[in-house]
């Protein structure tokens, strides 16, 4: 099948995950330079409109937006109105996946285990009573933005603030205490799961971004009954939640080896350091040859 010729590598934006997007983008657009294709690197830092030029010009848009409107559907509406093709999941998909509360919802429907939890659109929870600790977190933001643990009734407002800061919805979640998992989906099938073991107690934004504060095993040290479940609700969420090309699942398994679902992220870090890439490493596929595939499964569509 002939390839795309010219490649835009869409990057940056105004949320909370810019600099981590601006990481993903140089190092996808690196990527694709090096397999061959002409690339434009685009920094979005003006309205959308302003590119339409830019975009017209191009075969196909390689998304490096994480979060914000690069991951809530916004960008791939606009790419949809103007016939360009891009990587990823498309509107709706993206939307589903971005609001925490709704694919929990979609999960809980599907016999999917999922953290108990309650969302709420102002901080007056007063008369609510939680079993503490709790996860606090915004209901639309990516990588741990806005995200506190609380482990006590005094701690509560504070992080409630804290995350509406961020989002006009905010989740309060129960606390599972467990191994921090996740999953690369491409093209329908699940990859090397992967460990990550945080300095904190939780594995927050610092110990996301922070070199050393995180280490991480992959393939997990899982059995193979267990790999085998895990990757099976992974492939099932990404159906469900009609992703497309590739994604990354994050969960919690317990001592009892429960599974836990969290999030599912449709557009996960691609830096050569970044989960996604190491599970497909774990699989014998190198960065390069992982844009190339999401490159060309995007390119079918």
């Amino acid at each position: 099948m002939k390839k795309p010729n010219k490649i835009a590598v869409l990057m940056g934006g105004s949320g909370e995950e810019r600099k981590v997007s601006l990481k993903s983008g140089k190092a996808i657009a690196k990527a694709l330079r090096e397999n061959g294709y002409n690339v434009m690197d685009i920094v979005l830092d003006t309205e959308l409109i302003s590119l339409v030029d830019k975009l017209f010009s191009v075969d196909l848009v390689f998304l490096g937006l994480h979060g914000s409107i690069g991951e809530n559907g916004t960008i791939q509406g606009f790419l949809d109105a103007l016939g360009v093709k891009y990587t990823g999941s498309g509107p709706l998909s993206s939307a589903i996946c971005m609001d925490k509360n709704i694919s929990k919802i979609i999960a809980e429907k599907n016999n999917i285990l999922t953290p108990k939890w309650n969302i709420y659109n102002n901080n007056n929870i007063h008369n609510d009573k939680f079993n503490y600790p709790v996860i606090v977190k915004p209901n639309g933001q990516g990588s741990t933005v806005g995200l506190r643990i609380v482990h006590k009734k005094e701690e509560l407002m504070p992080a409630l603030d804290y995350a509406f800061h961020f989002d006009s919805s905010v989740l309060v979640e129960e606390y599972i205490k467990g191994r921090e998992l996740t999953v690369m989906i491409l093209n329908g099938k699940a990859y090397p799961i992967c460990e990550i073991i945080p300095s904190h107690e939780l594995y927050d934004y610092e110990c996301k971004y922070t070199a050393g504060m995180s280490n991480y095993t992959c393939p997990a040290k899982l059995d193979s009954e267990l790999t085998n479940y895990v990757h099976e609700v992974s492939e099932n969420l990404f159906h469900l939640l009609k992703c497309q090309d590739y994604s990354r699942v994050d969960y919690l398994m317990d001592d009892q080896k429960r599974l836990w679902f969290l999030e599912i992220n449709t557009l996960p870090g691609m830096t050569d350091t970044s989960l996604a890439p190491m599970s497909a490493l774990a699989a014998g596929i190198s960065f390069n040859e992982l844009i190339d595939t999401i490159v060309m499964l995007a390119w079918k569509k």
